[in-house]
């Protein structure tokens, strides 16, 4: 493995792997005749991917770009997204990934906020890209990827330095949150190298080989856990990452199976897709030997790994912080949302609103640090030009991740819900999550969000936004009752939706992430629009009615 220390760079660390593996597989994209790049399928070794990291290098380098440049890459889940970010950083160029899935507003105030001096683009989104700087201030370069290395100007203005350091930026990735605008998290070469190296050491049931895992991630590249959490995992040991364009349920298991992949990354959303596919006798016939993701529905956990036969191991962490909680030891807790318990350099608490530890089987926010000694060493080096919100996340010395958790006398951490998904009736809180994994195994629903709306007697009511399945759609008031019946028998009285929105439609990101505050017009009163079934009359305390 690639040995790291406080002041080891991107740069040095693939180089030195490069060497040490260099005929190994390093980059792989599984076949896909629908595909539009990549069809027959892509393998590059450390040897390939030098030479072109290297060839990259002279290009921006000859432009003028290094030490505190920021280049926005908006080239898919594409290996040039990969190659590109190497390449960069190597020369102290800071990566911001950008999102093809945003909208020309969203995409210009990325653009705006991070300054941007230059956007590589794949041709096909050329036309979003446009279209974002129209409603953009700042006005960067932009070059095809296709012809990256023969229209690249030089810059007016080149950089000082192109010799980074462990603290210079590697990245600006933008969080996507539950309300207003996105943070950029900016994270150092040493924060990234650290995670990587965290991750690869986990041992237990998540133990990773020398140069011969191939880890297939279908998750966006323009997130924390593809381009840096297994990223840089994989390059320390020699390893090869498989970078799939997305998560389909169909092209699962053939690119699992042609990739001979041996660890794979999930999220919960996917785990249901892939149980509703017909049972077949090529279940097991797989050399995956661990998944490793989050928030898997606990009525489903057991279910999956007795069907695939490999374990989902469930991980705990964020973008400010990716060096990931995990519960890999036996026994596991599965079904139980466990994510593991505290490790040195990753120390937890577990508080109230006023940050005062909670007894253990209690809920509470859990905030975290390094140590007492170093509280931020190796978590992200702030939010892009908001020392205020810095500072507000590490009050007293914590980092307050907004998750509800609840911890058992063994120190096992156990995932409730977002802070922000916590619904107050009546003094009672309830976790969102809850409600809607509940939801989500009726045969009726397809898509389920669950979040608070105001009520003038209980604080606040629980309200489920509903896709319904298509047998579902000629008696609406039918599957609504049903629903409700069947939370009303399964969560205490005060769980079950108040109120139930039947919709077509609920927003979500490129990682099938649902987007709450985007399922509602801003400043708009839900209670009031056409299709809202106010249901507060059939929540009776006691003993809950024959559906």
């Amino acid at each position: 493995m690639i040995t790291i220390d406080e002041d080891t760079t991107i740069g040095d660390a693939f180089f030195r792997a490069a060497e040490t593996y260099a005929d190994n597989a390093f980059l792989a994209v599984p076949a896909n005749p629908a595909r539009v790049y990549g069809a027959e399928g892509v393998e590059i070794s450390y040897r390939q991917g030098a030479q072109c990291v290297r060839r990259l290098m002279q290009v921006y380098a000859g432009a003028g770009y290094g030490v505190g440049h920021r280049i926005g890459l908006l080239l898919e889940n594409r290996p040039e997204h990969l190659l590109h970010k190497l390449a960069m950083n190597a020369l102290g160029v800071c990566c911001v990934p950008l999102n093809p899935d945003h909208r020309p507003g969203e995409l210009a105030f990325v653009i705006d906020h991070a300054q941007v001096d230059l956007v590589v683009a794949v041709e096909s989104l050329e036309s979003l890209l446009r279209s974002a700087l129209v409603e953009s201030e700042k006005q960067p370069a932009v070059v095809r990827l296709a012809a990256f290395e023969q229209t690249l100007q030089p810059l007016a203005h080149p950089a000082a330095s192109t010799t980074p350091e462990g603290q210079t930026p590697a990245s600006v990735l933008y969080t996507s949150g539950t309300t207003g605008r996105p943070k950029g998290c900016v994270l150092s070469h040493r924060y990234e190298l650290a995670a990587g190296a965290w991750y690869a050491t986990r041992g237990g049931l998540s133990s990773f080989g020398e140069a011969c895992e191939r880890l297939y991630n279908p998750l966006p590249v323009f997130h924390v856990n593809a381009s840096i959490f297994s990223f840089f995992c994989v390059m320390l040991k020699g390893n090869c990452q498989v970078q799939t364009d997305r998560f389909q349920t169909s092209r699962w298991w053939t690119e699992v199976r042609e990739s001979r992949a041996t660890v794979v990354h999930y999220l919960g959303v996917m785990v249901p897709m892939l149980l509703g596919q017909p049972a077949s006798p090529q279940d097991r016939n797989h050399a995956v030997r661990f998944a490793i993701g989050a928030g898997v529905e606990p009525q489903r956990h057991a279910t999956f790994e007795e069907r695939f036969g490999f374990p989902l191991i469930e991980i705990w962490g964020m973008t400010e912080m990716v060096r990931a909680l995990i519960d890999n030891q036996a026994p596991r807790q599965v079904g139980t949302r466990a994510f593991g318990r505290a490790q040195p350099g990753v120390e937890v608490r577990v508080v109230d609103d006023a940050d005062i530890n909670v007894p253990d089987g209690s809920d509470g926010e859990m905030v975290i640090r390094h140590s007492a000694e170093t509280p931020r060493k190796d978590f992200f080096s702030g939010y892009l030009d908001d020392p205020i919100a810095t500072e507000q996340s590490w009050r007293g010395g914590w980092f307050h991740t907004g998750d509800i958790v609840n911890r058992a006398p063994d120190g096992m951490l156990h995932f409730v819900d977002r802070r922000k998904n916590i619904i107050r009736r009546s003094g009672e809180n309830i976790a969102a999550a809850e409600v809607e994994a509940l939801l989500q195994t009726h045969p009726l629903v397809d898509q389920v969000a669950v979040l608070a709306v105001p009520d003038e007697i209980r604080e606040e009511e629980v309200l489920a936004c509903i896709v319904l399945r298509a047998e579902a759609h000629d008696d609406v008031d039918a599957a609504v009752r049903t629903l409700f019946d069947f939370c009303n028998a399964k969560l205490a009285y005060y769980k079950a939706p108040g109120w139930v929105w039947v919709t077509d439609r609920i927003p979500t990101t490129a990682t099938q992430k649902i987007q709450k505050h985007q399922i509602f017009p801003q400043g708009v009163d839900p209670r009031g629009l056409v299709g809202m079934r106010d249901l507060r009359n059939w929540k009776k305390r006691g003993a809950p009615a024959q559906a």
